[in-house]
């Protein structure tokens, strides 16, 4: 691991006011205690934290860090767990809402965030000093940390999706990087004459066919407006041409199960040519001795539809459960402000190939593949930031799934969603 320079600053023994939102709209505080600065070493508390990365190729860095800020706090123990992320999202509500078992802090998906808050399981922190250098972070991310005019979350890694390319693939074949869905479609039928191999993989989920929908002009919700926009002209001309490419020739037909290994394992084999995913595989791509390392890895922004080049912006932020007791403030402080640093982010992006969300982070940054993947978050689209946000992709995957693999129309598909947004998800919501 890259050695850090520096150390975070003392943090106030009890800076936090510990503000938990109260259910619905309505905000109970709870009044802050004096504050008083301490030495690391007096700051003593058992933190339990979930940790939703990748077990395998993620979690190694996470709990290098956690020794590392053990050196400077050597009382305060991190009980580190890690959860899957298919399951933390329901496991974390199950947990808050029967006020037993949830974690002191959790690593959340920025889509829960505002749910979690609306639901009271969130502590507040606009008086805390994890905010007090907010201005450093990215505007996007930060966004994610927001419900109802108070902060939630402090950004922990940002995301979107991009146009991952094998090099040596493209030089074989003689074609250049795509920057339109129908340039990709061209390259890929020309990777599969010329090498044998396939030239392209799409996932038919519902986040992967997100860049398709924007290119078009469209989104899934109008969230000022109210509006259900997923059966949208633009939406529908979005999703058939997802379903255009997944039958042109060149692009694997995929499965309608475990889609997404099936995608990583030939992009990592060298078998195929052209995916679209995100940061969070460059450690995978980087250790596939088949692929050829990082220097064979191509990275540019998805390719544009008619109207526009744009994926969604993702990511996770830490956040803390507003039953974890208040003597446990400074302790929690402390970790998350270590955690989030900019020598932290600089670290986890170096290993792992995230992206900090910190911009002072990426002066500190080695891996030449955070750099490319800069115009990429130029282009990236801010989601909907409602409580709602994380209940949008269930209906949606279950539209791309029937969309690119079953070949169902994909207006008929939207029009499901739409229907089932507007009964399950957002009620108050117009359709269109």
């Amino acid at each position: 691991m890259r050695r850090m320079t520096g150390s975070i600053a003392l943090v106030p023994a009890v800076a936090m006011a510990l503000a938990a939102c109260g259910g619905g709209s309505s905000t109970t505080d709870k009044p802050a205690a004096t504050t008083t600065t301490v030495s690391p070493a007096d700051v003593k508390a058992e933190l339990t934290w979930w940790d939703t990365s990748d077990a395998t190729n993620e979690a190694p860095t996470y709990k290098k860090l956690i020794a590392k800020f053990n050196e400077t706090y050597p009382n305060v123990k991190i009980s580190y767990q890690s959860v899957p992320f298919g399951e933390a999202q329901n496991k974390f509500k199950t947990a808050a809402a029967a006020k037993s078992g949830a974690p002191d802090i959790l690593r959340a998906e920025v889509a829960w965030v505002p749910e979690f808050a609306s639901l009271g399981y969130l502590y507040a922190l606009d008086d805390t000093s994890l905010i007090k250098d907010q201005a450093d972070f990215l505007e996007t991310p930060v966004g994610s940390t927001k419900f109802d005019g108070k902060t939630y979350g402090v950004p922990q890694v940002t995301d979107s999706l991009a146009l991952l390319y094998n090099k040596k693939m493209f030089t074989a074949a003689g074609v250049e990087v795509p920057k339109t869905w129908d340039e990709m479609k061209t390259a890929a039928a020309t990777i599969k004459t010329k090498t044998g191999k396939d030239g392209a993989f799409i996932n038919p989920a519902g986040y992967f066919m997100l860049p398709f929908i924007y290119g078009e002009g469209g989104d899934l919700l109008n969230a000022a407006d109210k509006k259900i926009t997923v059966s949208s002209p633009e939406a529908i001309a979005g999703a058939t041409k997802a379903a255009e490419l997944v039958k042109a020739p060149g692009f694997v037909k995929p499965p309608a199960t475990d889609a997404y290994a099936a995608m990583m394992k030939g992009f990592t084999a060298g078998n195929v040519a052209m995916i679209i995913n995100g940061p969070w595989e460059v450690n995978n791509v980087k250790g596939a001795a088949a692929f050829g390392g990082l220097d064979n890895l191509g990275v540019a922004p998805v390719p544009a539809g008619s109207k526009r080049a744009g994926a969604p912006v993702g990511g996770h932020d830490y956040v803390i459960w507003s039953g974890m007791p208040s003597e446990k403030a400074a302790a929690a402080t402390a970790f998350i402000a270590f955690m989030t640093s900019a020598e932290s982010q600089a670290t986890v992006a170096d290993e792992l190939g995230v992206l900090p969300t910190r911009t002072s982070a990426y002066a500190k940054v080695t891996n030449p593949i955070i750099g490319q993947f800069k115009p990429v978050m130029e282009a990236a689209v801010a989601r909907s930031w409602i409580p709602e946000g994380g209940q949008l992709f269930g209906p949606l995957d279950e539209a791309a799934t029937k969309i690119m693999v079953l070949g169902q129309d994909p207006k008929a598909a939207l029009d499901a969603v739409a229907n089932k947004y507007k009964t399950e998800v957002v009620k108050s919501y117009t359709i269109n």
